[in-house]
């Protein structure tokens, strides 16, 4: 993770000229892992600013429960 906002959101900050799927995976992976729900994935890299807003429902515990 690049940022952590108030121990409440990530912040993503990447270069590259698309946004793939694979940015969508690592933010839901440091999601689960800080137990946060909210990521901002913000790229600076194409043709104009673009961002994607990753939210993980399922919870850092939820993932022992079964």
């Amino acid at each position: 993770a690049d940022l952590i906002v108030d121990e409440k959101v990530i912040i993503e900050i990447k270069s590259v000229s698309r946004l793939n799927s694979a940015y969508e995976a690592q933010a839901i992976h440091y999601l689960t892992a800080t137990g946060l729900e909210l990521a901002l994935i913000i790229n600076f890299g194409g043709g104009s600013l673009d961002y994607r807003r990753v939210v993980n429902t399922k919870k850092k515990d939820d993932s022992n429960q079964k």
